[in-house]
């Protein structure tokens, strides 16, 4: 024999086996992993835990909606009462009114003079 011979003899490794059928192997989807099943049921996990981390959102939205009726009918009814404020604040510094006012706490203009008359009820 020559010396490739027993070199490429010598290095070989012997044949691969097969590997051993798995248990269970004829039975369907015995200790195996469906996958399809498997990926549905995580799709649905995955959409109900969506759905409710989106509860809280759509609750906040409804409240902040009815809050802003709310909020506009307060604000309505504030500038109204504040536009009547307004007005009276006008009346009041006018002329008349503070002449009116001065005269009544005893107050007299100028070039007038005061007279005190006892006994008059």
């Amino acid at each position: 024999m020559s010396v490739r011979a027993q070199t490429y003899g010598q290095s070989r490794r012997p044949p691969r086996r097969r590997p051993a059928p798995r248990r269970n192997a004829g039975r369907e989807g015995a200790g195996r992993i469906q996958w399809d099943r498997f990926g549905r049921v995580l799709l649905a996990a995955v959409i109900v835990l969506l759905f409710i981390a989106m509860i809280k959102p759509a609750w906040n939205a409804v409240h902040n909606y009815r809050l802003a009726g709310q909020t506009k009918e307060r604000l309505h009814r504030v500038q109204a009462d504040h536009a009547l404020l307004e007005r009276q604040v006008k009346r009041a510094r006018s002329e008349g009114t503070l002449s009116r006012e001065a005269r009544r706490q005893g107050m007299i203009g100028p070039g007038e003079e005061a007279w005190v008359i006892n006994g008059i009820k």
